[in-house]
């Protein structure tokens, strides 16, 4: 699958997007990233072979102007409740994640890509509600769910830990939830 906007091309991970997904991945901007740090191209390269295969929830965002990868956007499907049989609920909610190279934030890119997602989302995956978590530091997410329309659901305080304070503790984030539902989606 891929998907085309003004600026960008969302598309399946290629072996060859190692260079530039380390680039990125190397410092992760947010801490619910600090997971997928990358410490080399060879880390790069073998995180690719796991993602090639993913090509209906799981895209790179590249540039059209120069076909460098970006970022990256995601979100698979989930049952509305968490207690609901996987096998015969529908798996009509969905929570993307996003993540663009510090070099090109600012320019609209990740509204670009995101309203674009969410509209396939809406449009291709059957999605009745899409929501996402941003940590209360950044601002600029917060900004990006509001201008898709999303509405702030909820701050959970101290909600979860993606890393330690320097004694070794767990640094707790307080954390927001924004959601969208399909029959408020702006086609």
């Amino acid at each position: 699958m891929v998907i085309e906007t003004e600026r960008l091309i969302l598309r399946p991970f290629q072996i060859s997007d190692a260079a530039d997904t380390f680039e990125y991945l190397q410092e992760p901007a947010v801490n619910c990233f600090a997971c997928m740090k990358l410490n080399s191209v060879e880390e790069a390269e073998a995180e690719m072979e796991k993602r090639v295969g993913e090509t209906e929830y799981y895209f790179a965002i590249v540039e059209k102007a120069t076909g460098k990868v970006i970022g990256e956007i995601d979100a698979y499907p989930e049952t509305a409740e968490p207690h609901e049989d996987e096998n015969t609920s529908p798996r009509d909610t969905f929570s993307p994640c996003w993540m663009l190279n510090k070099a090109y934030q600012g320019k609209g890119y990740a509204y670009e890509a995101a309203y674009a997602f969410f509209d396939y989302l809406f449009r291709e995956k059957g999605a009745r509600r899409i929501y996402a978590y941003t940590e209360d530091y950044n601002t600029p997410s917060q900004h990006l769910c509001e201008k898709l329309g999303m509405r702030r659901e909820g701050l959970f305080v101290e909600f979860v830990s993606f890393v330690n304070n320097p004694d070794e503790t767990p640094r707790y984030e307080n954390t927001y939830q924004y959601a969208i539902l399909k029959k408020e989606w702006k086609f």
